[in-house]
């Protein structure tokens, strides 16, 4: 098989896990992670600051979106923040919508204008000691045009502590760029991941599969100030937390929502679903 058929094979598969999942998902299967009141379920941590600690009101919700402030900051100063989901998970399709607004925190450096993510697979914040930069996970980051005439695709793959296997081979660079078009402006952007343990993931950008990527795990660099023992190179990196970065860059998060694709897989039990891929049998309720 050549390699032209098989990533034909490969998005075809993907198209198909989408398309059933959304023919057997029921009303409620879908978990809104953000209420758009608050930041209940939500924990944030800013580099310099304790797992926790809100400084100087970063994340916060306005009209209804979980939005990335800088209104309070003197200086950006490495700053570096993500606001982190309460629950780890491992199979799972993290769909929402984000766009940029404004101009960047004073001080922040150049590569960040327009530049987020949400990290997949992520160290919890817990785990995060004050001065670490980024957490342990892989990030499904989010670009914005900046009207310079330049490609800047989104729903790329960036790598702080791990690795993958893309095209066949281990990504030997941090940031891989998707085939997504440019977003100029402060427009909506859709973008949803297709999460399968440590054996595949695939971006989606307003429905489109800009990316793929399998066998993820631990490795690499791009990360500071962690914990060696958190950081296990070579070892498969399966599950973990899901975070929203503030990077440097004001941006708005609206429409946070996952189904999980982990579950009760008895035919027999009343919370049977058929798009679920992974079983939990302690889940299962009859």
């Amino acid at each position: 098989m050549t390699k032209t058929l098989l990533v034909l094979c490969l998005l075809i598969v993907s198209w198909s896990s989408i398309a059933t999942a959304d023919e057997a998902v029921g009303s409620g299967d879908w978990l809104p992670l953000f209420n758009g009141k608050d930041l209940d379920g939500w924990t944030v941590k800013i580099r310099g600051y304790p797992s926790g600690e809100n400084h100087a009101n970063t994340f916060r919700v306005s009209d209804g979106q979980l939005t990335v402030s800088y209104q309070e900051y003197a200086e950006f100063d490495s700053s570096f923040g993500h606001i982190f989901y309460d629950t780890p998970y491992s199979h799972y399709r993290l769909r929402l919508e984000y766009r940029f607004t404004g101009d960047q925190a004073p001080g922040a450096p150049g590569w960040a204008n327009r530049n987020s993510g949400a990290m997949l697979h992520s160290q919890s914040p817990a785990s995060m000691p004050p001065g670490q930069d980024f957490p342990i996970s892989l990030e499904f980051q989010f670009l914005g045009g900046l009207d310079d005439g330049q490609a800047r695709p989104t729903g790329n793959l960036c790598s702080p502590g791990t690795h993958v296997v893309y095209k066949g081979e281990i990504g030997a660079t941090h940031c891989i760029e998707s085939s997504s078009p440019t977003f100029e402006g402060d427009q909506w952007v859709t973008a949803e991941a297709l999460v399968q343990g440590d054996q595949r993931i695939v971006h989606y950008i307003n429905g489109e599969v800009v990316m793929e990527y399998t066998d993820m795990t631990y490795g690499g660099g791009v990360v500071s100030g962690h914990r060696p023992e958190l950081k296990p190179d070579g070892e498969p990196l399966g599950a973990g937390y899901i975070s929203l970065q503030s990077e440097g860059h004001p941006i708005q998060f609206r429409n946070v929502e996952l189904l999980n694709l982990k579950g009760c897989m008895d035919t027999k039990a009343s919370n049977y679903r058929s798009y679920f891929v992974e079983p939990d049998p302690a889940t299962c309720s009859y």
